[in-house]
C-alpha cells in the first residue's frame, strides 16, 4: 500500500466537521509516523502558500521538491493541500499539534523544516512572509534561532553560506567537536536512519541536498584549519 493510499485513508477517517489538524492527534507511532510526516509537510506547505499570497502556485510541483509523487497520486496530495488551505485552523495550531505529535524528536522536526524550505524555494523566490512563517514554525517546534539560521543559510540565496552554521558549530569549537558533529549529521542523514524515524521513503531525497551541504561545510572547515 502506497503512502498516498494511507494518507487518503487517514483523511477519509475524519469525522464530519473535523478539520485536518485532527489527524495529528491520531498518528503518533510507526508506521503512522511516515503518514503523519507527509501530511504535516503538505498541510504546513498549504498554510505557507497562503502566507506568501501565492495560493495558485502549482502545489504538486512544489511538493515534488520533497516527495516522489506518481501521476496517479497527484489528486490525493492536492486534496490534502486544499483541505489545509480551506481549514479555519491557523498554521500555529497545526504546528503546535505537529510538535506534540513528534514530541522531542528534534531530528524529525528538523526533517520537516527542511521539507518546508524545499517547498518555499520551489518557485525560486523566498518571500518575506515565508521567512516569517518558517521562523515562527521553527520556534513552535522548539528549534533555536541558531538552528533556524543553519537551515536558512542552506536554502536561501541571500543568506550567508557559513559552513559552521551548516554543521551547527562555532568557529571557536575544537576540531574534535566539529568532527564529531559532522559525523553525527552524516549518520542522521543516512536514508536508513531517516526511514527508521518515520520519514517516508518517498521523501528520502531530502537527504541528498543535506548530505551535499554537510560534506561541503566539513571540507571548507577542514581546509581552513589545514591552511
Amino acid at each position: 500500500m502506497s503512502i498516498w493510499t494511507r494518507i487518503t485513508e487517514a483523511v477519509s477517517a475524519l469525522a464530519s466537521g473535523e478539520g485536518l489538524s485532527a489527524v495529528f492527534e491520531r498518528l503518533r507511532t510507526p508506521p503512522e509516523r511516515s503518514v503523519a510526516f507527509a501530511i504535516a509537510v503538505i498541510a504546513l506547505g498549504a498554510k505557507m502558500a497562503k502566507a506568501d499570497g501565492l495560493v495558485t502556485r502549482d502545489e504538486v510541483t512544489a511538493f515534488r521538491e520533497v516527495f516522489l509523487i506518481a501521476k496517479d497520486d497527484e489528486a490525493g496530495a492536492a486534496r490534502v493541500f486544499n483541505m489545509a488551505r480551506r481549514d479555519v485552523a491557523g498554521f500555529e495550531e497545526y504546528a503546535t499539534r505537529i510538535r506534540r505529535m513528534f514530541g522531542d524528536d528534534r531530528d524529525m522536526l528538523g526533517d520537516l523544516m527542511e521539507g518546508l524550505f524545499h517547498i518555499a524555494m520551489a518557485d525560486g523566490d523566498y518571500h518575506p512572509n515565508e521567512d516569517a512563517f518558517l521562523s515562527r514554525v521553527a520556534e513552535i517546534f522548539g528549534l533555536t534561532p541558531r538552528e533556524f539560521q543553519a537551515l536558512r543559510c542552506r536554502f536561501v540565496p541571500d543568506a550567508k553560506a557559513d559552513p559552521y552554521s551548516v554543521l551547527g558549530v562555532r568557529p571557536e569549537d575544537s576540531m574534535e567537536h566539529i568532527r564529531a558533529q559532522y559525523r553525527r549529521m552524516v549518520r542522521e542523514t543516512h536514508p536508513d536512519r531517516m526511514l527508521a524515524r518515520g520519514v517516508p521513503e518517498e521523501a528520502i531525497k531530502l537527504a541528498e541536498k543535506r548530505m551535499v551541504d554537510v560534506n561541503r561545510a566539513w571540507e571548507e572547515i577542514n581546509a581552513e584549519h589545514a591552511a
